[in-house]
């Protein structure tokens, strides 16, 4: 078990029928008020020194915090069954970062990608920092954490997903390509980006129009401005 905290993380929470809760623990009965019904979950109230000593240290929870078990995985079988062929999904190869992850999973809801894929390797594991950078969407947007990448990229080809990686080297913008049908955006780690086998396998490397004296985003935010840009051509 771990620790959710912040408002919308846990209100999504407490809505989210496969998320299994323990505890509700806030600093005043007044935030229960707020919040979906927690039916017969253990509620405790605390001070806000003692809510803060049991989170990892400059935590912005707001007053709430829950006592939570992992999301159950996802596997790429839940692609089979949608029936959109304008699907978008977002690949991370070696995104460490779990900030970086919690808002490129907040920008994945908010365009409509329907899974966030991952190695279980190099990629953090879920966690209340995670969970607060994403801002609720952690209970939105699946997460697919599989073993292989190269693996998931092959299978998911065969799903009709056209594989686009994103790197200061690609050829063509992102714009200039036509995003209708099933994408799959792929950015790499922090500093090294995509490793080679992954790039090998997009079937294209596109770029951000960006200015040459400063070429380098964040990857979540190359993440929402690629999600963005598919969400606005299949729209």
């Amino acid at each position: 078990m771990h620790y959710l905290y912040g408002y919308h993380a846990c209100h999504m929470a407490l809505l989210n029928p496969r998320r299994k809760i323990e505890k509700v623990i806030v600093t005043q009965r007044e935030i229960l008020e707020k919040l979906p019904p927690t039916g017969k979950l253990k509620i405790e109230i605390v001070d806000r020194k003692n809510l803060e000593n049991r989170l990892p240290p400059g935590s912005v929870h707001q007053g709430i915090a829950l006592s939570a078990h992992p999301l159950p995985n996802f596997s790429l079988d839940l692609l089979e069954d949608c029936e959109d062929q304008n699907q978008r999904v977002v690949v991370l190869d070696h995104v460490n970062d779990p900030h970086n992850v919690g808002a490129i999973l907040r920008s994945a809801a908010v365009f409509g990608a329907k899974a966030v894929i991952m190695t279980e390797r190099h990629a953090p594991k879920e966690s209340g920092v995670l969970a607060k950078s994403a801002s609720g969407a952690l209970e939105v947007v699946p997460m697919c954490i599989i073993n292989n990448l190269a693996h998931a990229l092959r299978e998911l080809k065969e799903l009709g997903f056209w594989c686009i990686g994103f790197a200061e080297s690609g050829k063509k913008t992102l714009a200039e390509l036509d995003l209708k049908g099933k994408t799959a955006l792929i950015f790499g780690g922090e500093g090294d980006g995509m490793r080679r086998l992954t790039t090998d396998l997009c079937d294209f490397t596109v770029r951000l129009p960006s200015e040459e004296s400063f070429s380098t985003l964040n990857v979540s935010n190359a993440a929402a401005v690629g999600l963005y840009e598919v969400y606005r051509q299949q729209k």
